[in-house]
């Protein structure tokens, strides 16, 4: 059962890391901004927003914030999303 619940929690984790990951390239283009201006303004290699944006590493608070500065939204912005009610019901 523990090792179900794991998965479980590791494909939530996944799905949100893609959603956040989404909301960051969907207010990067609304702003006609490339992942090179991103990086600029986050000193944040682009390979890895470039990773940050298709959901592969976490995100710290810090780095998220760096991300909302950039992008110049509030933080809450890129947790505007909804997850897949049947991945929440344990």
């Amino acid at each position: 059962m523990k090792l179900f619940q794991n998965c479980v929690a590791m494909d939530i984790k996944s799905e949100v890391l893609k959603e956040i990951g989404g909301k960051i390239i969907e207010h990067r283009k609304r702003n006609k901004q490339t992942q090179e201006d991103i990086s600029f303004f986050t000193g944040i290699e682009v390979s890895e927003i470039s990773r940050y944006e298709k959901g592969k590493i976490n995100l710290t608070i810090s780095t998220l914030l760096k991300f909302s500065q950039a992008l110049n939204i509030h933080p809450k912005e890129l947790f505007n999303f909804d997850l897949n009610k049947h991945k929440i019901d344990l």
